[in-house]
């Protein structure tokens, strides 16, 4: 293993979406994360495994898999796959016009798949529609891409059976997004970025999630130890200091303690 996870990016700086079809040459792949974007992949044919951090799922066409940010994911596909890729970039989501996507895509933000209706022929026809749409030699379009690219998500939704309600501005999302850019034991830390005290955070979290702000804390820490371990060859040590502990002996006990295990027999475990 590399010292450090692979992190792919696989638009140019350019452009800030990318739709086409599933490239079957990459059907097999290396772990790797992706560079500050959402990738959407649709299958409509194709059989194997889909890798998401330590989780792995069974590809069931017709379905859709979302990668998140820093996510580490991995395709181990063994029948020729068909279907669709949409990349977007953070700039993307600054740019666009029609408001809508962002409250659909935070209706989306804790899902990884998505089992599509078989007797549904109107989703694999828009992403179609996507797909040519984005090769067309002009670039003033966008409100077409939008409109299509809207009307994906919310049939991602309908199939989801997801009805949370967005709210981009509410201090619980501005938390998950604070702990998807830095990561720190520490509520007082979030609390001050957030402008609001301790208490009022550890309120807001059990009413929002049923957990405390340190519970909430604890299992974003603990999804990205598992990334080093599984995924890089960095020493406990390294991801210990990475992520603010002070001794190796304090991390390795916080560890154990959410997960039964220490770092390294959950890192020999999974090497097994």
């Amino acid at each position: 293993m590399d010292d450090q996870i692979l992190t792919y990016n696989k638009i140019t700086a350019f452009n800030d979406i990318k739709v086409e079809p599933f490239d079957v040459t990459k059907r097999y792949t290396k772990p790797h994360k992706h560079n500050k974007y959402l990738e959407l992949v649709f299958f409509l044919k194709g059989s194997g495994f889909h890798y998401l951090d330590s989780h792995p799922f069974e590809i069931k066409p017709p379905q859709a898999f979302i990668i998140h940010k820093d996510q580490v994911h991995h395709w181990h596909i063994d029948t020729v796959p068909q279907g669709y890729v949409v990349i977007i970039k953070e700039s993307f989501l600054e740019n666009i016009l029609n408001p809508s996507i962002r409250v659909q895509l935070n209706q989306l933000k804790d899902l990884e798949k998505i089992d599509v209706d078989k007797n549904d022929r109107t989703l694999p026809l828009l992403f179609e529609a996507l797909c040519l749409e984005m090769k067309q030699k002009r670039i003033n379009n966008q409100e077409v891409v939008e409109s299509i690219l809207n009307a994906v998500l919310s049939k991602l939704n309908h199939f989801s059976n997801q009805k949370a309600a967005a709210n981009n501005h509410s201090i619980e999302q501005k938390f998950l997004q604070l702990l998807s850019d830095t990561l720190i034991n520490k509520v007082a830390f979030y609390a001050k970025k957030l402008h609001t005290s301790s208490q009022n955070l550890n309120a807001i979290c059990q009413k929002s999630f049923k957990k405390s702000a340190s519970e909430v804390i604890a299992e974003f820490i603990v999804r990205e130890v598992k990334r080093q371990l599984l995924y890089s060859s960095k020493n406990i040590s390294d991801i210990a200091f990475d992520l603010g502990f002070k001794d190796t002996s304090n991390f390795t006990k916080f560890f154990k303690r959410h997960t039964h295990q220490t770092p390294l027999q959950f890192r020999k475990s999974y090497n097994k």
